[in-house]
Order: structure tokens, then sequence, then C-alpha cells
């Protein structure tokens, strides 16, 4: 796919200069302008997301994931004390941590439980975020701050960024990645990949995509050159 990583599409509300409030599906501050570049970043399941975003660390974004923040969040005594009350004592592991494996069992097998987490969970997520967001705007070491997400766009934090970058692998690829790495069967991913958008509307949606089908020798100047890019805009636009 010569030359992919190069395409870019301008939505409503990027590479404005207008930064927008940290809480998902928060509405435009006009007041508010983005000293560095926030990077939306998403892809399939199992498209190689981590790896692309630690490749951006290397580059000087830092970047905040976004599934460790859940976690974090997940394992706070007072969070937990409140799935044990909803789901019972299963959710909690003998060690007294949260067991990830039986919740999201039941999340992705019950919409309404889904949807009661994430309203538990996102309020809390969207303030630490944002509190980095505002340590790292005033970094001289940081290039760009980079919101790694695999539910950018359904939790609309895409509206929190100057630019979506999609990291893109075929299916087959990001199958095989997940049965060896998760132990993941065809039909657990499916059943995960159906809560979320399809990876061809994400790549629709997104201003760059890098193409992470190959070696991971070539992801890095691909990334080099949307970086640079992005960086270069949002700098001609302040």
């Amino acid at each position: 796919m010569p030359e992919r990583h190069h395409r870019v599409r301008t939505w409503p509300g990027r590479f404005g200069g207008r930064s927008v409030a940290a809480t998902a599906g928060s509405p435009v501050d006009p007041g508010a302008t983005s000293r560095k570049p926030i990077i939306g970043l998403c892809g399939g399941i199992g498209a190689g997301k981590s790896h692309v975003a630690a490749m951006l660390a290397e580059l000087g974004c830092r970047v905040i994931d976004s599934d460790q923040l859940s976690q974090a969040i997940l394992s706070r005594p007072e969070v937990l004390a409140e799935l044990v009350a909803w789901w019972g004592p299963d959710v909690r592991r003998a060690d007294g941590t949260p067991d990830r494996r039986r919740i999201g069992e039941i999340v992705f097998a019950d919409g309404a439980q889904k949807r009661r987490l994430e309203s538990l969970l996102y309020p809390l997520i969207a303030r630490e975020r944002a509190a980095i967001i505002a340590d790292e705007q005033t970094n001289s070491a940081v290039k760009a701050i980079v919101i790694d997400s695999p539910l950018l766009f359904e939790s609309n934090l895409d509206r929190s960024c100057d630019v979506v970058v999609f990291v893109d692998a075929e299916a087959s690829r990001r199958r095989e990645r997940l049965r060896v790495n998760r132990g993941w069967t065809d039909a657990e991913v499916e059943r995960r990949e159906r809560w979320q958008l399809s990876a061809d509307e994400k790549r629709r949606r997104a201003d760059f995509v890098v193409d992470n089908n190959g070696s991971p020798g070539a992801v890095r100047p691909q990334l080099a050159d949307i970086l640079e890019e992005i960086v270069r805009r949002i700098q001609r636009r302040a």
C-alpha cells in the first residue's frame, strides 16, 4: 500500500487550532487553544496499536494509554466495591484485585451492563486524562500528546483530538496476533468486535493511516513522517 500513510482528511474541529474539553462527548470550548497537538490513536483489535504507541513515545510523544487508566481506576477499592455490589464476589480475585476476565464476560454479554460500567469508569478516566494533558502541555520535552484508546470514536474521544491516526492491519493478520498473544478464538474476537465500529469505518474517519501489515521496521518511518506533518500543521495554525 504505497504512500498510504500520507493520506489526510480534515474533519470539523480538527487541525483548526482548537482543543476540546477532555470529557467524552463534551462540546468544543472556543476559548481553549492547544499548544501541543493531541493525537487520537485507534485501530482494529489486534492491529498492533500498542506497538505503534510505543514508537510514538520513542519519537517524543506522551502517550496516554486508556486501557492502563481503566485498569488503575478499576483497582480502586471504592470502584471494585461497587462492582462487587453489582455482580457479586466473582469479579474480585482472592488477592483483592479485579478479575478483568470475569468482568469482560459480564459486560461483553450484556449491553446494559457494559453501559453501566462505562457510566462509572468514563468520568473518572476523563478526569485523570485531563490532568495528564494539562501537565504535559507545559513539558518542553514532549512533541505531542497521544490518546491511545480502543474506543476512540465510540466514546467520542476523537472530539478531544486535533487529528486521528488509524493503525491498519489485515483481518487475518490481526486474528493470528490475537490467537498467539492472547489466546483468543475467532469467536471471542467477533464477540468483542461487535461492540466497536468496524475497522473500515475507523479507517474512513481517520486523518492518517499507518500500514502495519509489514515488518516492525517499516512502521517507524511512517510515524516519523506523520508526526512531523502533524506538528508542522498545528504550529502553523497556532
